[in-house]
């Protein structure tokens, strides 16, 4: 088959791009494969030459996603890991439900788990409690970001009245850092 008649010349990366606009544009509940296919101007079956299904699609957004945190960093370190994944779920709307989702299917690269895993460890912890503290921090930053892209679409139509007291940057800062010194109180150590 031509690459014409697969989807009109359209790559996977076309595909995963518009996605991604139509996520940050409209969020995950209106990134439908009818809207997608509309956008590339194909027919939805022609998505499936790339993607066998949504979900498959989504993986790849949420590696995107996840991928642009290596870029983001500030620093090393735990603490510099975490605001680094915190920022490039920021950078798309309903980004952390995109990865979270994702990774509770088991789908997608598990390189927000292996780049705080490594940052655990390269402060001199034993491999499974590397990755048993990455991955409970993993879930704090997926949660708390959810809760904060929930409250910024819900601010944004007026449903929660802004300056409410929180500021997100200072409570994620907090969060990161009780988890951190915990982990050191822990295994008897300080934080470096």
């Amino acid at each position: 088959m031509t690459p014409s008649a697969r989807g009109r010349g359209h790559s996977a990366d076309d595909v995963a791009r518009t996605a991604l606009r139509i996520l940050d544009d409209d969020g995950l509940a209106d990134l439908t494969m009818r809207r997608l296919a509309m956008r590339l101007d194909v027919q939805p079956s022609a998505l499936y030459w790339h993607f066998p299904n949504k979900q498959s699609l989504l993986a790849e957004l949420s590696d995107r996603i996840v991928g642009q945190a290596a870029s983001l960093l500030r620093g090393s370190g735990v603490v510099a890991e975490a605001r680094a994944l915190r920022d490039a779920l920021l950078a798309y709307r309903d980004g952390a439900e995109v990865v979270s989702s994702t990774l509770a299917l088991g789908l997608g690269s598990s390189a927000a788990l292996d780049r705080l895993t490594a940052a655990v460890a390269a402060e001199g912890f034993a491999p499974e409690v590397a990755a048993r503290a990455a991955t409970t921090l993993l879930h704090f930053v997926l949660g708390f970001v959810w809760h904060e892209q929930q409250r910024l679409q819900y601010d944004s139509v007026g449903v929660v009245s802004p300056g409410t007291g929180h500021v997100p940057e200072a409570d994620f800062a907090f969060g990161v850092d009780l988890i951190h010194r915990g982990l050191h109180a822990a295994a008897g150590a300080r934080p470096a």
